[in-house]
């Protein structure tokens, strides 16, 4: 080896540690799980961390895609890791059975079934030696370009644009600085060898067609595109840093609890500086899709009652409100009461809320269908929802919480009765167990000024 060899290999290492340590990738203590298919990426990627000095383990998948190939990729990555002295562990798939039974292409799948595995791997050796165990790809500089055009052209925001991130808390990549380039200079420097799959030549998948034309047909028109969007990366990582704080300061002024549902004012919404942007970081979570915003925004014009639904969730405009809600929630139910005076027709009946000026000196305290309580302490709207496993409210007369679910058992609630219980929450706060006990923290004081009277009634229209 000349020493242009030796100093090429001794760089390139030195440059792939000083990420790792810059990224808080991984340390010496640490065991690295190393994914290795045996092509020029991951062999380099063992090679380098073998070299620096690393614990490492080999993970090599064998989807049985390729025949025979597939055989000859699970011996050499077997050989290679006889060679340096690195245990390997192989999985089998049968990965077209998978995509059929997970409804999905076959190349999802195998990412799916392989990131499946490798979690499961690293837990056992964690567990076996006592050491924190990393999974590490040897996704390269090269990956991350066409990531983002993929991402870009697929339309899928901000964090599409950054790319792979060096490690997104289960994953490290410490070539993502490096190109495909450098990585083969690197391995005819070091003498290795490796497999080349097959499959990387086909343009039947949408990475290798940007790989083989889009990219190229982008540099001979601009010589420096590759290096503009390399430099796009570290640029919209930043973007996103800044994004996601502007977001999240956003839907927390936005985005209210309600039970195990959320609720969106309409008009403040509609105000809301970049509405469609905002709109889609609300409803990406509860997997509705881009192309649904513009018929989420319509609902803020829309009549009470109109929803829009994902498959697992419903927006429903409820007056000043939207209501996200999953499906199989919505025989319970979400009820909202807006002010003073209301009325909620709901599957438990009828529920009216009426305001007085001055606490009445005949209020009727001992009727169940009956609450009081002080307007001062009332934050609208009101939630009616059935109860959920969790709350909890300061039952009258009691300074200490108690769960609904002991309260119920107390008062000797049956099952039927407990399925049918309700609660009516403000600001967070629960006030009425329905028809049963409101809580101590809204009760009638000598310093109350107004009170509000809710009445629960039978409604047989409902």
């Amino acid at each position: 080896m000349n020493l242009h060899h030796t100093n090429l290999i001794s760089d390139l290492r030195q440059r792939v540690i000083e990420f790792s340590e810059r990224e808080s990738l991984f340390t010496k203590q640490d065991i690295l799980l190393l994914a290795v298919s045996g092509g020029l990426d991951s062999v380099v990627l063992c090679d380098l961390l073998n070299r620096a000095g690393y614990r490492s383990v080999i993970a090599h998948c064998n989807f049985r895609l390729r025949g025979d190939e597939s055989d000859r990729d699970e011996a050499f990555v077997a050989a290679l890791g006889r060679s340096m002295g690195l245990p390997v562990h192989v999985r089998h798939f049968d990965t077209s059975a998978e995509a059929a039974v997970r409804k999905c292409a076959i190349q999802e799948a195998a990412r799916i079934i392989r990131y499946e595995w490798f979690g499961q791997l690293a837990a056992e050796i964690a567990t076996q030696t006592g050491r924190r165990v990393r999974i590490v790809t040897a996704h390269h500089l090269d990956d991350n370009v066409e990531t983002l055009l993929m991402n870009f052209l697929k339309g899928t925001g901000v964090s599409g644009m950054r790319g792979m991130l060096p490690y997104n808390g289960s994953v490290a990549r410490p070539l993502l600085s490096v190109t495909k380039a450098e990585l083969r200079e690197y391995a005819d420097a070091a003498g290795l060898k490796w497999v080349e799959d097959s499959s990387n030549a086909e343009d039947k998948y949408s990475r290798n067609f940007i790989r083989h034309h889009l990219l190229p047909v982008a540099e001979s028109i601009y010589p420096q595109s590759f290096n503009n969007l390399a430099g796009n990366l570290e640029r919209f990582r930043d973007i996103e840093i800044l994004y996601n704080r502007t977001v999240k300061a956003t839907l927390s002024k936005l985005m209210y609890r309600a039970g195990n549902a959320w609720q969106v004012p309409v008009e403040k919404l509609r105000l809301t500086p970049a509405v469609k942007t905002i709109t889609w970081e609300i409803i990406r979570e509860f997997g509705f899709s881009p192309g649904q915003v513009d018929e989420v925004l319509a609902l803020l014009d829309s009549d009470t009652g109109r929803h829009v639904s994902s498959a697992e969730y419903r927006i429903l405009k409820n007056r000043k409100w939207l209501l996200i809600s999953r499906h199989e929630m919505q025989d319970d139910g979400v009820f909202l009461l807006e002010g003073i005076p209301g009325e909620i027709s709901f599957q438990g009946g009828r529920l009216t809320a009426v305001e007085f000026p001055v606490p009445p000196a005949d209020l009727e305290k001992t009727d169940p269908s009956l609450a009081w309580i002080d307007a001062r302490e009332v934050i609208f709207p009101l939630i009616l929802r059935k109860w959920r496993k969790g709350d909890y409210f300061y039952p009258l007369g009691m300074r200490k919480k108690k769960k609904i679910a002991r309260f119920l058992i107390d008062t000797k609630c049956s099952m039927t009765q407990k399925e049918r219980t309700w609660v009516l929450e403000s600001g967070k706060r629960i006030v009425w167990v329905v028809g049963m006990r409101i809580d101590d923290r809204f009760r009638i004081t000598q310093g109350t000024k107004a009170v509000i009277r809710l009445e629960l009634s039978s409604d047989k229209g409902s």
